[in-house]
């Protein structure tokens, strides 16, 4: 199958509103050198969050280079979300006169496109190829494997969704996740050695320069850690550049806080990424319809919407964006947090706008006390509706899910039929 081909359309304005507002330049953070605000490129698609109409029109390419003015230089992507790639390196390529390859970093993953996994190290190493040539590079900064929770050996507890903490402080229920600490990380099962297999190639490819970080991304945090953690005690293997974890610096779910201890230390990973401040749209105006949330969780996101908005104008995803934001500059200066980029998808230039305000908004010591009250309001709703920090299960399993809701006692409506 031949790739996508990106047209980008004629006579795109160059006017103020592509000019960045004047204030505080984006800073980096972690030892990698990050922007703290990541440009996530998922929404270069008419797959995944925008249509084809967008595609074709002047907002992909005036995004991506206001964010690049402003200096958001750092940008993900992945074979997975649809056309994103393709339409990445006509932009780049359209924008290189103002914006060369040695001025920006690129993030893509390999080892799934759709509901297709592959982790051989023959099609770990076709991706990497496929997505240097989309883009139009030679070598990429980092690429991770894909949602490894798909491949890995199923080492969990049944069922695997609720509440991440009791991996961590209740130690039968971190047995069952795999995570002994007073024994070494062992593969469990041919899904962990296919990782295995598909981390060498990449360290391999990292050799040879096509690739310079070597990453792993999913969301069940427990299984991140702990493939993690195997990786970094397998002798032939060198440990993680980086983790990317998404959905899990929300205002509904902050878990990745209590994970960010372990996965530096057993997993002994340079930088860690956060990503999906919306929880993939669940705290968003437009929720897409492939989400995996419970719907009663959906209900507890359209109450916060409703609160929030008749006190706030800005509304709740103005909100639960501040909220990823302003987190690790809640903490002490020597908090891991400080160090967590965030991945935000983008798909106009008032939304890079807004992201670079609330930015800088929060980025002001003593200045978040109206931000931190609302903040707790939200979280307060999803709290009484017993879906605080409740994660669903990935992979999907709706029996497991309402297994869980039902050992709390709580109401899990059926999905409506098709």
């Amino acid at each position: 199958m031949s790739d996508f081909v990106y047209n980008i359309p004629d006579n795109i304005p160059d006017n103020s509103d592509d000019q960045p507002v004047s204030g505080r330049p984006l800073t980096s953070v972690g030892s990698m050198a990050v922007p703290e605000i990541v440009f996530g490129a998922a929404t270069l698609s008419a797959d995944v969050y925008n249509t084809g109409d967008w595609l074709e029109s002047d907002q992909p390419l005036r995004t991506l280079r206001l964010a690049l003015r402003y200096g958001i230089r750092f940008i993900d992507t992945s074979p997975h979300y649809g056309q994103s790639e393709s339409v990445l390196g006509a932009l780049l390529q359209r924008l290189s006169s103002e914006f060369p390859r040695s001025s920006y970093k690129l993030m893509s993953k390999c080892g799934r496109e759709g509901k297709e996994f592959d982790y051989s190290p023959e099609n770990v190493r076709a991706s990497v190829m496929r997505s240097l040539k989309r883009i139009g590079t030679s070598y990429l900064d980092f690429v991770l494997l894909h949602d490894i929770e798909f491949v890995a050996s199923p080492v969990w507890p049944i069922p695997y969704c609720g509440d991440f903490e009791r991996a961590l402080v209740d130690p039968r229920t971190r047995g069952e996740w795999g995570l002994d600490w007073e024994k070494p990380a062992r593969p469990w099962g041919k899904g962990d050695d296919t990782i295995l297999a598909a981390i060498n190639e990449l360290q391999k490819m990292k050799e040879e320069g096509l690739v310079r970080a070597v990453g792993i991304s999913g969301y069940p945090l427990p299984t991140l850690l702990r493939i993690g953690r195997l990786i970094a005690q397998t002798p032939y293997l060198r440990p993680l550049d980086c983790i990317l974890s998404y959905s899990h610096t929300t205002l509904q779910n902050n878990r990745l806080e209590m994970y960010l201890g372990p996965l530096l230390t057993h997993g002994q990973v340079r930088q860690i990424f956060t990503a999906s401040p919306l929880s993939m749209g669940l705290l968003g105006p437009n929720r897409p319809s492939w989400h995996p949330a419970p719907l009663d969780m959906v209900e507890a996101s359209r109450v916060a919407q409703t609160s929030i908005s008749a006190t706030f104008p800005e509304g709740l995803p103005n909100l639960a964006l501040g909220f990823c934001l302003r987190r690790p500059k809640s903490h002490a200066e020597t908090s891991p947090y400080n160090d967590v980029p965030t991945v935000v998808g983008l798909s106009t230039v008032n939304e890079v706008h807004e992201v670079m305000s609330i930015w800088r908004e929060v980025s002001i010591p003593g200045t978040n006390t109206m931000r931190k009250s609302k903040e707790d309001v939200a979280r307060s709703i999803f709290q009484a509706a017993g879906w605080v920090n409740w994660s669903w299960s990935s992979p999907p399993n709706a029996d497991f899910d309402r297994l869980a809701v039902d050992q709390l006692g709580r109401r899990l409506r059926a999905p409506p039929k098709q």
